[in-house]
């Protein structure tokens, strides 16, 4: 081989060199953040599937409607049999297993046929109607056991415009997105923004998830007639806490933001909430979280509120409110931070910094 041919395949294998070390960076860069929707297909695997794939009832509060030693026996029958599966109470008369199914007490309440007349089965949709559905297939066996018609009366309803329920649910999910999504702009477009302003800029922006919400379940798609105001104050209150907690997280986790704000408020806020099914058809996690997840409160204070009366929606009410007070909380730590470093750093350094970050988050809004 001639000298000029080994200094031509030399020089063409040092091109190719040096233009594979250039694409090295980009590639790294591109792989990392391969990981965030990566992470998210496995998160929300686990918690759909993991919530929803298995529904079965443990502990589901219901009643036999009778007095005297037949009704009591059978709820005995039916708790024993049942394995865990139904927490099974008698109540003396049809009047008091109606007040307990509109203070979701019980979920369902059988009055047993005697002398010809047809097995009745009180359920209230408006609660669940997934829940409603399991407890009449559970006493629907129990009518043919006993050889009687059973006639299902629901007491609480859902809106003719949501006979199942569930579109409190996907209102759930709407403000939702219109909160972590907004999150992931202001903690990028905003990064170079004082804390005080995205601060207000959260407060805002939840204000306007709030009346689109409301709008959506009002005139919209008419999911409620009455309540409004109240179901404004709620969507408020649920969208500003997610809002504040996502600002202030984004201090701390940067570009790991949106995958932090869809842990907690799509992974395990969706599936926990109960607006698919209830905590008494879901395993102990799931169900556990329902007691003090913010999603839960949202969608069990909407429901108190339009269709039970109010009955425990200070509950609900308080768990929204501690979720906003964390929020603040978490802000006013993430601002504290932000001080502390702007008093460490110079002012050129920290606007170069902040240029980065801020490409890199709105990378991941992008990704949102």
């Amino acid at each position: 081989m001639s000298s000029a041919s080994a200094h031509g395949s030399h020089g063409a294998h040092a091109a190719r060199t040096a233009h594979a070390a250039a694409h090295t960076p980009g590639l790294r860069h591109v792989l990392i953040h391969l990981l965030t929707p990566l992470l998210m297909c496995v998160g929300m695997g686990l918690a759909y599937l993991g919530a929803f794939a298995t529904p079965s009832p443990h502990e589901m509060p219901v009643a036999v409607v009778g007095s005297g030693a037949a009704p009591q026996a059978l709820a005995h029958s039916l708790e024993e049999k049942a394995d865990g599966a139904l927490e099974v109470r008698t109540v003396t008369g049809r009047d008091e297993a109606v007040r307990q199914l509109r203070s979701q007490d019980v979920f369902g309440a059988y009055v047993p046929g005697d002398r010809g007349r047809t097995a009745e089965l009180l359920v209230a949709t408006a609660g669940s109607d997934t829940t409603a559905t399991a407890v009449e297939k559970v006493f629907s066996r129990v009518a043919v056991a006993q050889g009687t018609p059973l006639k299902v009366t629901d007491v609480v309803p859902a809106s003719k415009d949501d006979p199942t329920g569930q579109g409190i649910f996907f209102l759930l999910v709407a403000l939702s997105i219109g909160s972590y999504a907004s999150v992931a702009v202001l903690g990028g477009a905003g990064a170079v923004l004082p804390m005080r302003l995205r601060a207000l800029l959260a407060a805002g922006t939840s204000l306007v998830v709030s009346l689109i919400g409301v709008a959506f379940a009002g005139p919209v798609f008419h999911l409620v007639d009455h309540g409004l105001a109240g179901l404004w104050g709620l969507a408020w209150t649920y969208s500003a806490g997610i809002l504040f907690v996502g600002v202030g997280l984004h201090t701390f986790l940067k570009r790991w933001t949106t995958l932090g704000v869809m842990v907690l408020f799509v992974m395990l806020n969706f599936t926990s909430s109960g607006g698919v099914f209830r905590p008494e058809l879901q395993n102990g996690f799931f169900a556990g979280l329902h007691d003090f997840w913010n999603g839960a409160g949202f969608v069990e204070g909407t429901r108190s509120l339009v269709y039970f009366g109010s009955e425990g929606l200070g509950g609900h009410v308080t768990t929204l409110v501690l979720w906003l007070v964390a929020g603040a909380v978490v802000v006013g730590v993430a601002w504290a931070v932000e001080a502390a470093r702007a008093r460490r750093a110079s002012g050129s350094a920290e606007v170069g910094r902040g240029g980065g970050d801020m490409e890199e988050e709105m990378e991941e809004a992008v990704g949102v």
